[in-house]
């Protein structure tokens, strides 16, 4: 009798540890990494650096569509530079081969904000890299970017 109680105990706590550990993750919490610890970061891409990456994702990776932005008037006369998502694109996919971002034209760069990098109008990574914004050469230049492989736009 003693043995069947003991295996009834061990049992019912088994249970209620997995119901434990099986909760659901708190609030905010956008994915959860493979050491068990929560993220809340807003992108999946490097949320769990330093917990042995990404177990599960709860958030949906849905990129906003890009406002339409109205034509610029001249270089000198650029608006602000306000960031723009470009296009997601599969990572196999090129930058040359993804849609350009919504604005632009001739004598606006395309700033890399992430790597702090300009394109010129017509070249392969106009408008195409993951992050960035759209502004004139000088205003690039003003904020510490540099032109890609040290090429300058202007003439």
């Amino acid at each position: 009798m003693k043995i069947v109680i003991r295996f009834i105990a061990i049992a019912a706590g088994l249970l209620v540890a997995q119901a434990a550990v099986a909760q659901a993750p708190p609030a905010g919490s956008t994915g959860q990494c493979k050491d068990g610890t929560y993220s809340t970061a807003a992108k999946k891409a490097g949320a769990c650096r330093g917990h042995q990456g990404v177990k599960e994702w709860y958030a949906a990776d849905a990129t906003p569509a890009a406002a339409a932005a109205p034509a610029p008037k001249a270089a000198a006369s650029a608006p602000a530079a306000t960031p723009v998502a470009a296009p997601k694109a599969s990572p196999a996919t090129k930058p040359a081969a993804r849609p350009q971002a919504a604005g632009g034209g001739p004598g606006l760069v395309w700033v890399n904000t992430s790597s702090n990098v300009y394109h010129c109008y017509g070249s392969d990574f106009y408008g195409k890299t993951k992050e960035g914004a759209y502004m004139s050469e000088a205003d690039a230049k003003a904020k510490g970017a540099h032109g890609d492989h040290g090429k300058t736009c202007s003439k």
